[in-house]
């Protein structure tokens, strides 16, 4: 069976990019906190099936509750960054950028003790007019990125990146690995299966087969990923348009099944592990 990716954002219900302008940075520490208990589900899950997964870590969080990293951690999983507060990158200056990821990957491998090699975008924010984020990633240390949604959205996407695991060649002598979400392609389209709120949208008989599709016919591995918000159907409630609120609270309550059910039908394990088998790295 082929290896899968499965990455978890780490973040709270409010730090969404559809909440920003209602629930704005300083007042995130009023917000009532609910990572702990949809983490410990989320660590009990992936016990139970003996399944490693990639924490994609907000520095926020860590910043505030450095125990729950480590907790990851203690369980064998990988952390790494998504940045620290969660600011899509169109929205900020090269040297912001910059600042963000460095204070990030220093917080997280002070409190881990580990190299940090990957980095995943707010809002998956690198697109073909932020591709210069890359070449700062790799300046700062990070091997791998796993940005760049090769689909068309009204907040993020690249339709014609490379849909699956690649090298980039950022200049002469460097390159960085990217590890885009997971996409089906029909006629010349892409589209979304294997994520947030497209796992909890589509029918799972369809995530299964589309999964299945990328796996068995193309011989190439899936992306996944999710937030602990997302096994959270009880979450307060935001008061946004409809549009963000129905992206955010559809079939809550399906996740964990949805999980479980993959989990059991596939192979998945972390992006270093995965860029290991991939790309025989030597790390």
């Amino acid at each position: 069976m082929i290896l899968n990716a499965l990455t978890i954002d780490l973040e709270e219900y409010y730090h969404v990019t559809a909440f920003e302008h209602i629930v704005e940075r300083h007042n995130w520490k009023n917000m009532e906190s609910r990572i702990e208990r949809n983490l410990e589900k989320i660590l009990s899950i992936l016990d139970e099936y003996k399944v490693k997964a990639t924490f994609f870590t907000l520095g926020w969080i860590a910043e505030r509750n450095p125990i729950l990293i480590r907790t990851i951690l203690n369980e064998e999983h990988e952390i790494a960054s998504h940045g620290f507060n969660h600011t899509m990158i169109n929205h900020q200056s090269r040297d912001s950028f910059k600042e963000d990821i460095i204070k990030s990957k220093m917080l997280l491998e002070d409190i881990t003790g580990s190299k940090i090699k990957g980095y995943r975008a707010p809002t998956f924010s690198i697109n073909a007019s932020s591709l210069w984020a890359l070449n700062i990633l790799h300046e700062q240390g990070y091997s791998y990125d796993s940005s760049i949604f090769p689909i068309k959205h009204d907040r993020y996407g690249m339709p014609n990146a490379k849909r699956f695991p690649h090298i980039i060649k950022l200049n002469e002598n460097d390159t960085i690995k990217e590890f885009p979400p997971s996409t089906i392609k029909f006629l010349k389209w892409n589209f979304p299966i294997a994520g947030g709120g497209y796992i909890r949208l589509f029918p799972l008989q369809f995530i299964e087969w589309g999964i299945k599709k990328i796996n068995n016919v193309e011989k190439q591995p899936t992306v996944i990923y999710l937030h602990p918000w997302e096994f959270d159907p009880e979450q307060p409630r935001i008061p946004a348009g409809w549009l963000s609120r129905f992206r955010h609270y559809v079939n809550l309550d399906t996740t964990e099944n949805k999980l479980r059910h993959l989990i059991k039908k596939f192979r998945f394990t972390t992006l270093n592990t995965l860029s290991k088998h991939l790309f025989n790295d030597v790390l």
